[in-house]
């Protein structure tokens, strides 16, 4: 176990401060969230990982049920609670057509998005970026949380300068969808 890891075994972000757990997003029915490239609550494969961790950081393909009638836009949001910070690391920020029924494989790649996503600004630059835990600090939670939006995002600046808190406190969710995965670094 790396001495690192093992001092921060007990310091995670927590559940509170996903977006899951916003009240502006926390709100009306679910719809359904998948992916082919892993089950909920499973491990997510290297290839999805961080590069520095021998991984390619390729989101995973996700895709979902229909949003409510009425969804003006769909947020995407990938968070890390066990990340050692106050908050859970962000992995991605995306905002998608609503007429969207998922993404393929890196379909969150800053320089080459999907059709129909709009990248926005993560934890560290924009686009998705992989699990890359600490060395000995246990199993990651990677939190996929995809929100029907009731009205499109604006925030007091562009949209690809603002910060993921202000984006994810932008909008009003009318139905939310999730799913998780786990990674470990040995």
């Amino acid at each position: 176990m790396s001495v690192l890891g093992k001092l921060l075994a007990n310091k995670r972000a927590g559940d509170e401060g996903l977006a899951w757990n916003r009240p502006n997003l926390a709100g009306g029915s679910t719809f359904r969230i998948t992916s082919p490239d892993f089950e909920h609550e499973s491990h997510l494969n290297v290839i999805h990982a961080g590069k520095r961790l021998g991984g390619q950081d390729r989101s995973p393909a996700l895709t979902w049920s229909p949003p409510p009638a009425e969804t003006a836009q769909l947020l995407l949001a990938i968070e890390d609670p066990d990340a050692p910070m106050k908050t859970p690391f962000v992995h991605a920020v995306a905002l998608l057509d609503p007429t969207l029924g998922g993404l393929p494989q890196n379909g969150l790649a800053a320089d080459d998005p999907a059709p129909g996503a709009l990248i926005l600004r993560s934890g560290w630059g924009r686009g998705y970026m992989g699990p890359a835990p600490i060395k000995g600090h246990g199993p990651h939670r990677y939190v996929f949380q995809l929100f029907a939006l009731a009205e499109p995002i604006t925030t007091g600046k562009s949209l690809e300068s603002a910060k993921p808190a202000e984006v994810l406190a932008a909008g009003r969710a009318l139905a939310r969808a999730r799913i998780d995965a786990f990674y470990e670094r040995g």
